[in-house]
């Protein structure tokens, strides 16, 4: 291969799996605002747990970066679908991973607070021990692992909670709507964690990738929330004032008196220190990023309830 055809083949640009969903939709909106070349691949697109497609596919695109937005996210499903779940979380990022291997690409990761026991009363770091309570928890673990044991020096977990947006059905839109046909809201009081926006962390996974790229960032994992810390109460008082009604509308309760099948964790408060070493800033605060996404998440959602 002469040097032309080997500049022609070299790794450029994003791929983005899972890019029908929220995040996977302003992943891309970010990469397109900041003027990089990205191939979306949706569910139908690209069948993460068949390997010999994934591979196919960065074969063909030779991405740079891959950011794996796909997920099987439906909690308490995966305790009696556990297998189903593994195959997407577990076995679909070791399949991205074995192709990044092979291409020369670097693997961006989205994983969860759920990885955790969710015991904690400090936040949770980076290299904190992982003891995933749930069936979900356990298959995003699996995913996890096997993209670092796999991509030691290119593969990157950022694990993120309590994600919201306006792409897709999340726990703001869903209290907006219910606002809307409520008196009353009880909502647990119990579990503390940080609301995300899924654009704010979109922006960290462009500069994650960035960095990766340039050698800059050190692989290994990081924590994409929300700075700050509040309860499911807490944040949805602050969702009722800014759509200008009474927050006192809404009413402390415990984990106990929703049952589910999958355990919440009570705790999923994480740590960001990591950051420091890749020169890129944490998250902001989450009121702050609450506050700049709601206009567009109540317009969506708003006249989701109209149509």
């Amino acid at each position: 291969m002469n040097p032309i055809q080997e500049q022609a083949s070299a790794p450029t640009g994003w791929l983005v799996t899972g890019a029908g969903g929220m995040l996977g939709q302003d992943v891309l909106a970010v990469l397109a605002a900041e003027g990089e070349q990205a191939v979306a691949l949706d569910r139908a697109a690209l069948d993460l747990t068949d390997p010999a497609a994934v591979q196919a596919a960065l074969e063909r695109h030779r991405p740079a970066v891959v950011v794996n937005c796909a997920a099987w996210t439906a909690v308490d499903d995966a305790e009696t679908r556990e297998d189903e779940a593994l195959a997407i979380n577990g076995d679909g990022p070791a399949h991205l991973a074995a192709a990044c291997a092979r291409t020369g690409a670097v693997l961006l990761q989205v994983s969860t607070d759920y990885v955790f026991a969710g015991d904690a009363t400090t936040p949770y770091a980076e290299d904190a021990p992982t003891a995933p309570r749930s069936a979900y928890g356990r298959t995003k673990l699996a995913g996890e692992q096997a993209v670092l044991k796999t991509l030691p020096e290119r593969g990157y977990v950022v694990r993120t909670a309590w994600l919201y947006g306006a792409g897709g059905p999340n726990f703001v839109r869903t209290m907006i709507k219910l606002e809307g046909v409520k008196d009353t809201l009880d909502v647990v009081d119990d579990q503390r964690g940080q609301p995300t926006w899924s654009a704010d962390l979109a922006g960290l996974l462009l500069a994650l990738g960035r960095g990766a790229v340039a050698g800059t960032a050190p692989a290994g994992i990081y924590h994409g929330t929300s700075s700050g810390e509040t309860t499911w109460y807490g944040f949805t008082r602050e969702i009722f004032s800014l759509l200008g009604t009474d927050p006192d509308r809404v009413r402390p309760t415990t984990s106990a008196a929703f049952t589910r099948p999958a355990p919440r964790p009570a705790y999923s408060v994480l740590g960001h220190d990591r950051f420091a070493e890749a020169g890129i800033e944490p998250l902001r605060d989450w009121r702050a990023a609450l506050t700049e996404a709601f206009p567009e998440i109540h317009r969506v959602q708003t006249k989701e309830n109209t149509a």
